[in-house]
């Protein structure tokens, strides 16, 4: 017995080969490649790419968050899975461009002359007849009737034997350019893919296996993070503030950022932005001069926005702009201090740059605060915010409507503050009527306690009009992920903020709370009526109490101030039958004792008394009593304003070297001449059998072939049969053709 005998059957190794070969060729196996990459692109589409992580686990959540980014789905362009998928498409249609090629050249080549007379009874459209000229004149005619028509003609003269008669047979051909479109699609399939290999991070995580580079973060340079000058294709970003000068651009990737230092310098001498009559940017542009240290001098550009400077084989896109260490002056003001304590504690303003890093504060400004002592990040000046007004007002007015409606263990006062990060979207985002304002600059900058939690703020300089009334914004957040909720504080008829701020420290001082329910008893009662006046007066210092969290509305809880304070009171000293109409007189008192104690409040600032039968008064009243119960949310008790700045901008900068790029263009032309080859050129070829008939005159058998069966192909069939039988005799056991 032999050993073949004894092992089981095996295919060799070469038909082992010869089938991954066929798969890999397979037209099948490409398509299948080419939907999966469409799935991915698809998702990377609708997935934002590069986002920070946390902004995936506010969206999926942890799980899922988890999940998608193990499998790559943030940077799903530039996974090894994609790129392998990519790599074997590349394969797969390179192997089906090779085994086709040569057949369809062969065919392209060819007339197919040499077919069977009695093959011309198998197709669709063909037709027979006589004609009256001997076989010679019959040929020319035929030939010079099909060269007219730019047909491409091969001619076969056959001599009789026992398998047909003598006889000439005419191939012609028109379209065959529809071959072509074959290979040129395909060929441009490859070069787009190659292109996209060769230009993407391929190379990037080619050259980190090689010279085991390791990308860095946190701004922080590591030795094994930095790449060739010379590298052949990259693209980097590249921020330049102005007046200075670097080549240090940097490459984002999934694990940190790899540095790319670039063949020259760029300085940015001058940034500039030219704005819309509604406040929004038209042009921004970037003076830059760029200093080569192969040639002396420096060489002047600007860069636009699709405007691009392309220098030395780089390219040079204006990506964005961003602060470039501007200097601003920011104003504290005290909201936990007495009108005493906010004299002593004078707080001088705070300088700080954008961008500095992190500064110490005054700790005596957080002594009353139980997160201690923190420190100032300023992280952005925005000079320009162009906001879409007409929309925070519906949505203003919106939850007006829906203030009796709300759940009070949500909100007492039935207004959703999360509503606000509305007002401040994107001017082109809402439909309908836009009214695009500009509000004025802003400031953001982070407080981070002593245990490195840190909360991001946002202030804007000037008021904003929000429904008739001037309001001062302050915005927190908590993470990058969630929208700023703002704290709308009223402008005074100063447009300031110092009657809101006044009135705010009054309600932290006891003495001034006891004199403004005084005032407002004797308001309120009539003189002769002492007993009310006192009981009123009682009230209202409860009720101040209540609201300043000075008290407690129920034993054992905390005090927290506002208009749930005051809502925590009912529930516990009021029946539920009767908290409707008491809550309503509270509100009354309440409003009463704090108007008392602005104008108190004013009055030892040396300013007027406000009347309360003005309305801009009664405006400022109703908003200032909503945004002191939410300031007793605020989650430090120092607000930031901005008092002045020195703006200094930078550029930002996209910075590309792409060899591939124009594979990709010849890729692109290639697939528009191949898809409109295949889809409007048809490839037709025609056979004319033409034999003497023994008498003088020459029998005709013709026959036409088509990629497609159309309309066009009969009609053409109809002309070719009149112009080549003319008003000859069909024969009638022929079918003349037609549809």
């Amino acid at each position: 017995m032999t050993t073949a005998a004894l092992s089981p059957d095996r295919p060799p190794a070469a038909a082992w080969r010869r089938q991954v070969l066929e798969l890999l060729s397979s037209m099948r196996f490409a398509i299948a490649l080419l939907t999966v990459i469409c799935i991915a692109s698809a998702i990377g589409t609708v997935i934002k790419q590069g986002e920070p992580l946390v902004n995936y686990v506010d969206q999926f959540g942890p799980f899922w968050a988890e999940v998608f980014g193990a499998i790559g789905l943030y940077r799903i362009y530039s996974t090894g899975w994609f790129l392998l998928i990519l790599a074997f498409l590349v394969v797969s249609t390179s192997l089906c461009i090779a085994r086709n090629t040569p057949k369809i050249l062969v065919d392209w080549r060819t007339h197919k002359e040499h077919i069977r007379e009695q093959a011309l009874q198998a197709f669709h459209h063909r037709a027979a007849g006589d004609l009256a000229q001997p076989l010679a004149q019959s040929e020319s005619r035929v030939l010079q009737a099909l060269a007219r028509q730019g047909w491409s003609v091969k001619t076969q003269r056959r001599e009789a034997h026992p398998r047909g008669e003598a006889g000439l047979m005419i191939g012609a051909r028109l379209g065959a350019a529809n071959k072509l479109g074959y290979i040129a699609a395909h060929s441009a399939i490859v070069l787009v893919c190659l292109g996209g290999l060769f230009d993407g991070d391929l190379i990037i995580k080619a050259q980190m296996w090689a010279q085991d580079l390791q990308p860095f973060k946190g701004g922080v340079e590591t030795e094994k993070g930095r790449l060739s000058p010379t590298n052949p294709a990259y693209r980097a970003q590249l921020f330049v503030p102005e007046g200075a000068r670097t080549n240090a651009a940097v490459i984002n990737l999934e694990q940190g950022m790899l540095l790319q230092p670039l063949p020259f310098d760029i300085e940015l001498k001058k940034f500039s932005v030219d704005y819309y009559a509604t406040g929004m940017p038209k042009r921004f542009a970037s003076d830059i001069v760029i200093h080569d240290p192969r040639k002396p001098g420096g060489q002047p550009f600007t860069v636009e926005v699709n405007h691009p400077v392309v220098y030395d084989g780089v390219t040079i896109f204006q990506s964005s702009f961003e602060d470039g260490g501007s200097s601003v002056r920011l104003k504290p003001l005290l909201l936990d201090a007495s009108p005493a304590q906010a004299q002593d504690e004078v707080a001088a303003s705070v300088e700080s740059t954008v961008g500095g890093g992190a500064q110490d504060l005054p700790g005596a400004w957080w002594a009353r605060s139980a997160a201690g002592a923190m420190q100032l990040e300023v992280s952005n000046l925005r000079v320009i915010n162009v906001e879409d007004l007409a929309q925070a007002q519906k949505d203003g007015a919106a939850s007006a409507r829906g203030a009796g409606e709300a759940d009070a263990r949500t909100d007492t006062r039935g207004v959703n503050l999360a509503e606000l990060s509305k007002h401040l979207g994107s001017g082109a985002k809402s439909p309908g009527d836009k009214q695009l304002v500009n509000i004025g600059p802003s400031i953001t900058y982070k407080l981070r306690d002593g245990a490195g939690q840190a909360r991001e703020y946002q202030n804007f300089m000037a008021p904003v009009k929000l429904q008739g009334q001037s309001v001062f914004l302050f915005g927190v957040r908590d993470t990058p992920a969630e929208g700023f909720r703002y704290l709308r504080v009223p402008a005074d008829e100063q447009l300031s903020v110092a009657s809101w701020l006044g009135l705010r420290q009054a309600l932290n001082d006891a003495d001034m709370r006891a004199e403004a329910a005084r005032r407002f008893g004797l308001m309120a009662a009539p003189p002769q009526r002492a007993e009310l006046q006192q009981q009123l007066s009682a009230s209202a210092r409860r009720a101040l109490d209540l609201f300043a969290g000075a008290v407690v509305a129920r034993e054992g809880a905390p005090a927290t101030g506002g208009l749930q304070a005051l809502s925590d009171f009912i529930e516990v000293a009021v029946p539920a039958a009767q908290r409707e109409p008491a809550s309503a007189t509270l509100v009354r008192i309440l409003n009463g004792a704090l108007f008392e104690l602005l104008n108190l409040s004013r009055e030892r600032a040396g300013q007027p008394a406000l009347s309360p039968d003005v309305e801009a008064t009664r405006d400022f009243m109703t908003q200032a009593v909503l945004s002191l119960s939410d300031a007793f949310f605020y989650p430090v008790p120092v607000l930031l304003t901005l008092e002045g700045f020195v703006p200094k901008q930078a550029s930002v900068f996209q910075v590309t070297r792409t060899p591939g790029r124009n594979v990709v263009y010849l890729g692109c032309v290639l697939l528009i001449v191949g898809v409109f080859a295949m889809l409007y050129i048809r490839e037709r070829r025609l056979w004319v059998w033409l034999q003497d008939d023994g008498a003088g005159g020459t029998r005709l058998k013709m026959a036409l072939s088509s990629t497609r069966q159309t309309l066009d192909t009969d009609r053409e069939f109809n002309r070719l049969r009149e112009t080549l039988l003319g008003a000859a005799p069909v024969s009638a056991s022929t079918p003349a053709g037609g549809a």
